[in-house]
């Protein structure tokens, strides 16, 4: 088990962080999401033992965070959010450094930066001072020093903040190779289109409490909102499907049908087929987990 949190709580004399959060989190790429002031930064700082909760229990990686913080921090690796790096330093000195405090002989260390610079496409920025850096490099670069010390866990904290549209699927793309090296992942985000992108399973938290947690594709489910993709003939297509009971309408240039279960699904085919139109697509629509957070918070549907 990756995460075990047990009643965990954290109250600040303001405000109540994290209110009795109780999980278990599997290995893999985990999305904790929640909107700006949910409780991720104090999640992440909970998990790093650099905060003590004030009740509660938290095991990462096996590791009672409580009883052996130093243990629990040998095995991650942390992107924070905000902008830390020295500017005036290289890239590759920056991440040798962090990988020399994880244990790892100055050698070692500097052939460990450099192999971890090439996999976040940064070899031959590396010897580049990090002030010229673009918001992208600058990612990439505080990504490689979460890597160095060849963590279990990373915690990445909005890792695509700031970025282009593709800077962000670049950075997304990093993102899900880790799993193929065994690390596992807990982002830390607001864009639940990130989460659904990369991630299999998400936390979502909402003031400090659990919204749902769960595996990703268990989240989301039909609709029952299929789209028919039958070119020009979208009216005639309409008027076939209310004739035949099945309710529809043109959305942006294709048929959105409503219908309940596979007998009606098959009642759509049957109705383009008797028309003798050119069926295109026909699909359905899943949730988005922005659905699923709407949903399970309580907020308007």
């Amino acid at each position: 088990m990756l995460l075990r949190l047990t009643a965990l709580t954290k109250r600040y004399p303001a405000v109540t962080a994290l209110d009795g959060l109780t999980l278990e989190v599997p290995r893999g790429l985990i999305g904790l999401v929640g909107a700006n002031g949910a409780g991720k930064s104090t999640m992440f700082r909970l998990l790093l033992g650099l905060t003590q909760p004030t009740e509660g229990h938290i095991q990462v990686c096996g590791v009672d965070v409580a009883a052996d913080p130093i243990e629990v921090r040998s095995r991650l690796g942390y992107m924070p959010e905000h902008d830390c790096l020295p500017l005036d330093q290289m890239a590759a000195d920056v991440v040798s450094t962090f990988g020399e405090l994880s244990g790892l002989p100055r050698r070692a260390a500097r052939q460990r930066a450099s192999d971890i610079l090439d996999l976040v496409g940064l070899d031959e920025a590396r010897f580049r001072p990090i002030g010229g850096f673009s918001t992208g490099m600058r990612q990439r670069t505080k990504l490689a020093q979460a890597l160095v010390g060849d963590p279990e866990l990373v915690l990445l904290d909005e890792p695509t903040a700031g970025l282009d549209p593709l800077g962000r699927e670049e950075m997304l793309a990093l993102v899900a190779r880790l799993g193929t090296f065994g690390i596992s992942v807990i982002m830390a985000t607001h864009l639940l289109d990130d989460v659904q992108q990369v991630c299999d399973h998400v936390v979502m938290i909402d003031a400090g409490r659990l919204v749902v947690a769960g595996e990703t594709a268990s989240l989301l489910d039909r609709t029952g909102a299929v789209t028919v993709d039958v070119g020009r003939h979208h009216d005639e297509l309409v008027a076939g499907l209310a004739r035949a009971g099945v309710a529809a309408a043109v959305v942006n240039g294709a048929v959105e049908a409503t219908v309940d279960g596979d007998q009606q699904l098959d009642l759509v085919r049957d109705v383009v087929a008797d028309l003798g139109l050119p069926l295109f697509r026909l699909s359905t629509r899943l949730t988005s987990l922005d659905e699923v957070f709407l949903r399970s918070a309580g907020g308007p549907e």
